[in-house]
């Protein structure tokens, strides 16, 4: 069955893109594309002017079931892409330390994903995907899986790394909110297959302040985006 037809989408260097749709429209096959985990029937993805044929160093995935290695502690999780890459186990293990810090986990460096919330395990993918320094930063629904009070924090926690150090990001998510919270632009997918309804761009302040959601534009955003939502399954 086909998963995406006729999806044509540039992304700047350094531009937050959500993509944004119903169930089963191929948002994750999409972002799996770029990754090079799966392979296309047609048409081409292209970095920087080269086709993508499988994974790459330039880039870094984030899932929203953790993926952690559930027999290595925090620091060794974090520090796993860099250990494939041959890196020292001095040289990686302090760019694990610094960025496990970043994440808020400090002092957790030796326990295990089974002893940490959630929420704890989801900041621990995020320090290891940005462990390699990727250029781009693909997040398959990160914060999907959990409750609303830790969802809203690790998106803050997300925009203020990502204000530090800036990636391109293309993130998958099903909550319209979300996705103004945290782009710059907004692309709507059909139902499958998956086809590019609208690209919506979020012309809100960046750094995007604490009281975002209370803005009027803020509003407006959301409302247009529920509105192409179900239109798109009318």
């Amino acid at each position: 069955m086909l998963a995406l037809d006729g999806v044509d989408v540039s992304i700047a260097h350094r531009e937050f893109v959500c993509l944004l749709g119903p169930s089963g429209c191929g948002k994750t096959t999409l972002l799996k594309a770029i990754a090079g985990l799966v392979t296309l029937d047609s048409g081409e993805i292209f970095i920087n002017g080269l086709p993508v044929t499988g994974p790459g160093s330039d880039r870094a995935m984030v899932f929203q079931d953790f993926a952690l290695l559930p027999w290595a502690d925090v620091l060794s999780n974090v520090a796993f892409g860099l250990e494939l890459r041959g890196v020292a186990k001095a040289v990686r293990e302090a760019g694990a330390r610094e960025l496990i810090a970043r994440v808020g986990l400090a002092g957790f460096e030796r326990h295990y994903p089974r002893q940490l919330s959630g929420g704890m395990q989801q900041r621990v993918g995020l320090a290891r995907a940005l462990a390699v320094n990727p250029e781009i930063l693909l997040m398959d629904e990160p914060f999907g899986a959990l409750d609303a009070q830790t969802r809203r924090l690790l998106q803050e926690d997300l925009l203020a790394l990502l204000q530090a150090t800036p990636h391109t990001v293309v993130f998958v998510t099903h909550s319209v909110e979300e996705a103004v919270l945290l782009a710059d632009r907004v692309v709507v997918l059909t139902p499958r297959p998956g086809r590019v309804r609208d690209i919506v761009t979020i012309d809100l302040p960046r750094p995007r302040p604490p009281d975002v959601n209370l803005l009027p534009r803020f509003s407006e955003l959301t409302a247009r985006l529920w509105r192409e939502l179900k239109e798109a399954q009318s």
